[in-house]
Protein backbone atom coordinates (compact mmCIF):
# COMPACT_ATOMS: atom_id res chain seq x y z
CA UNK A 1 0.00 0.00 0.00
CA UNK A 2 1.27 3.72 -0.99
CA UNK A 3 1.80 6.40 1.01
CA UNK A 4 -1.79 7.71 -1.24
CA UNK A 5 -3.13 5.14 -0.94
CA UNK A 6 -2.74 5.70 3.20
CA UNK A 7 -4.08 9.23 2.77
CA UNK A 8 -7.42 8.16 0.97
CA UNK A 9 -10.30 8.33 3.28
CA UNK A 10 -12.94 5.51 3.04
CA UNK A 11 -16.03 4.82 5.26
CA UNK A 12 -13.99 2.30 7.41
CA UNK A 13 -10.99 4.95 7.58
CA UNK A 14 -14.05 7.63 9.38
CA UNK A 15 -15.11 5.11 11.44
CA UNK A 16 -11.59 4.07 13.04
CA UNK A 17 -10.93 7.77 13.63
CA UNK A 18 -14.22 7.85 14.88
CA UNK A 19 -13.30 5.26 17.51
CA UNK A 20 -9.83 6.30 18.69
CA UNK A 21 -11.30 10.02 19.43
CA UNK A 22 -13.92 8.81 21.38
CA UNK A 23 -11.57 6.72 23.37
CA UNK A 24 -9.00 10.35 23.26
CA UNK A 25 -11.97 11.96 24.97
CA UNK A 26 -12.74 9.23 27.67
CA UNK A 27 -9.21 9.91 28.38
CA UNK A 28 -9.79 13.51 28.58
CA UNK A 29 -7.20 14.49 26.70
CA UNK A 30 -6.96 16.93 24.03
CA UNK A 31 -4.90 16.15 20.91
CA UNK A 32 -1.72 18.14 22.12
CA UNK A 33 -1.90 16.17 25.89
CA UNK A 34 -1.77 13.07 23.50
CA UNK A 35 1.23 14.02 21.45
CA UNK A 36 2.67 14.97 25.07
CA UNK A 37 1.61 11.30 26.72
CA UNK A 38 3.14 10.17 23.76
CA UNK A 39 6.36 11.69 23.97
CA UNK A 40 5.88 13.09 20.73
CA UNK A 41 5.67 9.81 18.87
CA UNK A 42 1.93 10.41 17.93
CA UNK A 43 1.73 14.33 16.35
CA UNK A 44 -1.38 16.13 17.10
CA UNK A 45 -1.93 16.91 13.42
CA UNK A 46 -1.45 13.36 12.35
CA UNK A 47 -4.03 12.16 14.93
CA UNK A 48 -6.41 14.67 14.16
CA UNK A 49 -6.13 13.75 10.81
CA UNK A 50 -6.79 9.94 11.74
CA UNK A 51 -9.65 10.99 13.81
CA UNK A 52 -11.16 12.90 10.87
CA UNK A 53 -10.74 10.20 8.91
CA UNK A 54 -8.67 12.24 6.45
CA UNK A 55 -6.07 9.89 7.02
CA UNK A 56 -5.76 5.78 7.44
CA UNK A 57 -3.58 4.12 10.18
CA UNK A 58 -0.99 1.86 9.45
CA UNK A 59 -1.56 -1.19 11.67
CA UNK A 60 2.06 -0.67 13.61
CA UNK A 61 0.78 2.57 14.44
CA UNK A 62 -2.77 1.69 15.90
CA UNK A 63 -0.86 -0.40 17.75
CA UNK A 64 1.15 2.06 19.16
CA UNK A 65 -1.74 4.65 19.61
CA UNK A 66 -3.34 1.77 21.69
CA UNK A 67 -1.03 1.00 23.86
CA UNK A 68 -0.85 4.72 24.60
CA UNK A 69 -4.20 4.88 25.25
CA UNK A 70 -4.90 1.86 27.11
CA UNK A 71 -7.20 -0.27 25.47
CA UNK A 72 -6.55 -3.76 23.47
CA UNK A 73 -6.32 -2.43 19.71
CA UNK A 74 -9.70 -4.13 18.82
CA UNK A 75 -11.53 -0.98 20.49
CA UNK A 76 -10.20 1.14 17.83
CA UNK A 77 -11.94 -0.95 15.00
CA UNK A 78 -15.44 -0.53 14.65
CA UNK A 79 -17.66 -3.09 15.17
CA UNK A 80 -19.17 -5.48 12.85
CA UNK A 81 -22.74 -3.68 13.49
CA UNK A 82 -21.06 -0.75 13.28
CA UNK A 83 -19.63 -1.50 9.60
CA UNK A 84 -22.67 -2.80 8.31
CA UNK A 85 -25.10 0.06 9.41
CA UNK A 86 -22.69 1.77 7.66
CA UNK A 87 -22.90 0.04 4.54
CA UNK A 88 -26.84 -0.08 4.28
CA UNK A 89 -26.69 3.87 5.09
CA UNK A 90 -23.73 4.94 3.23
CA UNK A 91 -26.25 8.04 1.47
CA UNK A 92 -27.75 8.93 4.58
CA UNK A 93 -26.31 11.31 7.05
CA UNK A 94 -24.02 10.34 10.11
CA UNK A 95 -24.76 13.21 11.59
CA UNK A 96 -28.06 15.82 11.93
CA UNK A 97 -28.58 19.06 13.36
CA UNK A 98 -31.18 19.63 15.39
CA UNK A 99 -32.45 22.88 16.24
CA UNK A 100 -33.24 22.43 20.30
CA UNK A 101 -34.44 26.38 20.63
CA UNK A 102 -37.24 25.32 18.31
CA UNK A 103 -37.80 22.37 19.90
CA UNK A 104 -38.34 23.80 23.35
CA UNK A 105 -41.36 25.60 21.94
CA UNK A 106 -43.48 22.24 21.40
CA UNK A 107 -45.94 20.90 23.17
CA UNK A 108 -46.12 17.03 24.33
CA UNK A 109 -44.46 14.81 26.86
CA UNK A 110 -42.49 12.92 23.29
CA UNK A 111 -41.33 16.70 22.49
CA UNK A 112 -40.63 17.31 26.40
CA UNK A 113 -38.64 14.18 26.37
CA UNK A 114 -36.44 14.55 23.40
CA UNK A 115 -35.62 17.86 25.03
CA UNK A 116 -34.05 16.44 27.79
CA UNK A 117 -32.14 14.02 25.76
CA UNK A 118 -30.47 16.38 23.67
CA UNK A 119 -29.88 18.73 27.09
CA UNK A 120 -28.12 16.12 28.62
CA UNK A 121 -26.14 14.88 25.62
CA UNK A 122 -25.06 18.91 25.21
CA UNK A 123 -23.74 18.98 28.70
CA UNK A 124 -22.02 15.44 28.47
CA UNK A 125 -20.14 16.97 25.30
CA UNK A 126 -19.62 20.22 26.96
CA UNK A 127 -21.83 22.58 23.95
CA UNK A 128 -23.34 24.89 25.63
CA UNK A 129 -24.48 27.10 22.42
CA UNK A 130 -28.15 26.06 23.65
CA UNK A 131 -29.52 26.11 20.00
CA UNK A 132 -28.39 23.58 18.18
CA UNK A 133 -27.05 20.11 18.86
CA UNK A 134 -25.85 17.76 15.95
CA UNK A 135 -26.59 14.30 17.08
CA UNK A 136 -24.86 11.16 15.62
CA UNK A 137 -26.01 7.96 14.27
CA UNK A 138 -25.85 6.22 17.31
CA UNK A 139 -28.35 8.78 19.32
CA UNK A 140 -30.95 7.66 16.66
CA UNK A 141 -32.65 4.67 18.32
CA UNK A 142 -33.14 6.86 21.41
CA UNK A 143 -34.70 9.69 19.43
CA UNK A 144 -36.54 6.99 17.48
CA UNK A 145 -38.20 5.73 20.33
CA UNK A 146 -39.22 9.35 21.31
CA UNK A 147 -41.01 10.39 18.22
CA UNK A 148 -42.20 6.53 17.55
CA UNK A 149 -40.67 5.87 14.53
CA UNK A 150 -37.95 3.62 12.85
CA UNK A 151 -34.45 4.21 13.19
CA UNK A 152 -34.15 4.62 9.55
CA UNK A 153 -36.52 7.63 9.75
CA UNK A 154 -35.65 9.50 12.50
CA UNK A 155 -34.01 12.29 10.11
CA UNK A 156 -37.49 12.19 8.32
CA UNK A 157 -39.26 12.45 11.02
CA UNK A 158 -37.24 15.59 12.28
CA UNK A 159 -37.72 17.34 9.21
CA UNK A 160 -41.24 16.61 8.92
CA UNK A 161 -41.70 18.42 12.14
CA UNK A 162 -39.10 21.50 11.00
CA UNK A 163 -36.35 20.78 13.84
CA UNK A 164 -33.63 20.61 11.60
CA UNK A 165 -31.58 22.92 11.81
CA UNK A 166 -30.74 24.87 8.58
CA UNK A 167 -27.81 27.90 8.54
CA UNK A 168 -29.03 30.83 7.34
CA UNK A 169 -26.87 31.44 4.00
CA UNK A 170 -28.12 27.60 2.95
CA UNK A 171 -31.92 28.62 3.16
Amino acid sequence: MSEEDLDAPTAFTKMVGERIRAIRKQRRWSLGELEAQSNNEFKASVVGAYERGERAISVPRLEGLARLLGVPVDQLLPTSTERVSDSRSSSAPVKLRIDVAKLSTFEGAEFKMLERYLRMLQVKRQDFNGKVITVRSDDWRAIAVMLDCEVDQVGERLGELDLLFVPPAAQ
